[in-house]
């Protein structure tokens, strides 16, 4: 197995170790986080009735014109807040942040901070 393909299958590994733990409720859903090389990704995730919530992304076109990059940590913090506003205007205050088996560093932890200055706890 190359390395690319190698540490993608790590990553998933731990991504569904993690999700032995992480639940999402109606009363505290999953915020959930996936990081590609040029976006960022993040959805708020009800796991009983299999449904998002609020969803927020460097493609979206709000954000996308607005950022210089969409693969910086500016950009995640943009993502970070814009999710957190989404999520508090549905009445969710309150989620469990699932950072999808990537280290809580750079980008998702810049994400997770601006969510949580926006409201959401965590």
């Amino acid at each position: 197995m190359n390395k690319q393909k190698e540490k993608r299958f790590k990553r998933i590994r731990r991504h569904r170790r993690l999700r032995n733990t992480v639940q999402g409720t109606p009363d505290r859903p999953r915020l959930a986080v996936f990081r590609s090389l040029r976006h960022i990704y993040a959805q708020v995730i009800d796991d009983t009735a299999g449904h998002t919530l609020a969803a927020a992304s460097t493609l979206d076109d709000e954000l996308g014109e607005s950022l210089e990059s969409t693969s910086n940590c500016e950009a995640a913090q943009a993502v970070g807040k814009r999710v957190a506003e989404k999520a508090i205007a549905h009445g969710l205050r309150t989620v469990v942040f699932d950072r999808g088996g990537y280290k809580y560093h750079g980008r998702v932890k810049a994400l997770a901070e601006a969510a949580r200055e926006a409201g959401l706890k965590f």
